[in-house]
């Protein structure tokens, strides 16, 4: 039997609809529209893409948004100077660097100018320590949608035996927290494997829940995966295609045509984990703007 499709456009335009809605009763009651500021530096064509789609999220959701684009050989005190005027600004709630960034700028001292309020993307240091505390902060936006979908899903977390292939800071490592942890969409026995990992199929075989962030396509197959498993593919990786208009398509980092016969549920790629990530930035910015407006406080 074929896996059931994890759709995670369709997903994200249910809960984008309801974001607009809250927003718009967010602006109706105070007066403050959540506003989102994007820097991007360089011209790199797929961050280009990401930040285009993110923007476009924005408005079809109503929320003001700010592009910054900045040249490659910008220094790290443009980059730095440009988000501590962003912080100070009111009508920005939340703050995106797009990454990854040029070589000569130091990523991880440009999240750390982020103020952690407006720190939407979930990544700076009193962010990451407050999720893994449990304590109310913004979660990263991947590991927080593929949660979400799980439970969307009805896909039962607690007591299973989860697998996350990747250990990023981005990725891995928050997703593995999120899966663990006491509470809903959480209890499930967690193992990471990773680069240094030998015999992976030996883990993934064992797992109902299986999360691929590997970064490199056909990382798993059909023989590695347990019979009726629910397989999220994180993956996004540009293969070559003399019949695809672009000359390449999209593939993730699962062979979706063997995973497909014998997992219970897959997500698809593109379509399945990627429009949840701009989605819960989407929500991560109504929260902060909720915040800023004196209506909320961001939860785990």
């Amino acid at each position: 039997m074929a896996a059931r499709i994890l759709d995670g456009k369709a997903v994200a335009a249910e809960w984008r609809r309801e974001i607009a809605a809250e927003a718009a009763e967010l602006e109706r009651r105070t007066g403050v529209t959540p506003g989102l500021g994007v820097v991007l530096v360089g011209d790199d064509p797929a961050s280009a893409s990401y930040v285009a789609g993110k923007e476009r999220a924005c408005s079809d959701s109503g929320f003001f948004a700010l592009d910054w684009r900045l040249p490659a050989d910008s220094t790290q005190a443009d980059v730095i100077e440009l988000i501590s005027r962003m912080n100070g600004d009111p009508r920005i709630h939340g703050i995106l660097a797009q990454l990854p960034l040029p070589r000569q700028i130091d990523e991880q001292a440009v999240i750390e100018t982020i103020l952690p309020e407006k720190d939407v993307d979930g990544f700076t240091p009193v962010n990451v320590g407050r999720m893994l505390l449990d304590l109310p902060c913004f979660l990263p936006c991947t590991p927080h949608g593929i949660v979400r979908l799980l439970m969307h899903a009805g896909i039962a977390t607690s007591g299973r035996s989860a697998v996350v292939i990747g250990r990023s800071n981005i990725v891995g490592k928050p997703v593995a927290h999120l899966l663990m942890r006491k509470a809903p969409g959480g209890n499930a026995t967690v193992t990471v494997c990773h680069t240094g990992t030998s015999d992976l199929a030996r883990f993934t075989r064992e797992a109902d829940i299986l999360v691929v962030a590997a970064g490199k396509p056909m990382t798993v197959t059909g023989d590695m995966v347990k019979p009726g498993a629910a397989v999220i593919d994180v993956g996004v990786n540009r293969v070559a295609d003399a019949s695809a208009a672009k000359g390449f398509r999209l593939v993730g980092d699962v062979d979706f045509h063997s995973v497909s016969q014998v997992a219970g549920w897959i997500t698809p790629v593109p379509g399945g984990i990627g429009p949840l990530t701009i989605t819960m930035l989407l929500r991560n910015t109504l929260e902060a703007a909720k915040l800023a407006a004196g209506q909320h406080h961001p939860t785990v």
